[in-house]
């Protein structure tokens, strides 16, 4: 990619991930590469050819990271042999929730959700549906190999996510992301994740 455009983009995404789409313009994005307006014009039509290159690229790695967590679910002879819902959990945090990149459209995306219809199915699809339908999957797959009693597996889903979503909103979202926020959210992630597994264990 030509070096001025990945500028533009990263740029872009820096600003909207802190301030929202609306509120950012052609010009702060200039300011920030210390470029002309028509350099920019040059690589994009306009800002919203900026975001949705932006939120394109996302879709691929988000869709890329959910089908190799798919094919580890559905491939493995002993799906949960070697601690794969553990492996799942890490990739599922360390390489979407708190990738750089994909961190800041997720920020970009929980500031824009509120008053952009478009954003808001995108929004609803990455952070609730994709998440949720992947971990009921994971549940039927526990109850199967007998790990876990049998259960709704979708209400075992929403259980188990719903903390991980407040931690999400609460160190991962809320600004610039720090390795103190990240700390902070493992250690509740997964302080929450072994208090699940003893609940359900034990009932």
């Amino acid at each position: 990619m030509n070096e001025t455009k990945q500028k533009i983009l990263n740029a872009a995404l820096d600003l909207f991930s802190q301030n929202g789409f609306s509120a950012v313009s052609i010009r702060d994005i200039c300011k920030v590469v210390a470029i002309k307006e028509s350099s920019i014009y040059y690589h994009f039509k306009n800002k919203h050819a900026i975001f949705d290159e932006l939120l394109q690229h996302f879709e691929a790695i988000a869709t890329d990271l959910m089908l190799q967590l798919e094919q580890a679910l559905t491939t493995a002879q002993k799906p949960f042999e070697g601690n794969l819902f553990e492996k799942t959990c890490y990739c599922f945090f360390e390489e979407y929730l708190m990738d750089e990149y994909c961190n800041k459209i997720m920020r970009l995306l929980s500031i824009e959700h509120f008053h952009n219809n478009e954003v808001q199915k995108i929004y609803d699809y990455w952070i609730f549906d994709k998440p949720l339908n992947f971990q009921t999957k994971v549940f039927s797959l526990l109850m199967e190999e007998g790990i876990i009693k049998t259960a709704d597996s979708k209400y075992l889903a929403t259980k188990f996510y719903a903390p991980i979503f407040l931690f999400m909103q609460q160190w991962l979202f809320r600004g610039t992301l720090t390795d103190e926020y990240k700390q902070i959210f493992r250690e509740n992630a997964y302080d929450h994740i072994n208090n699940f597994f003893n609940e359900v264990e034990n009932n």
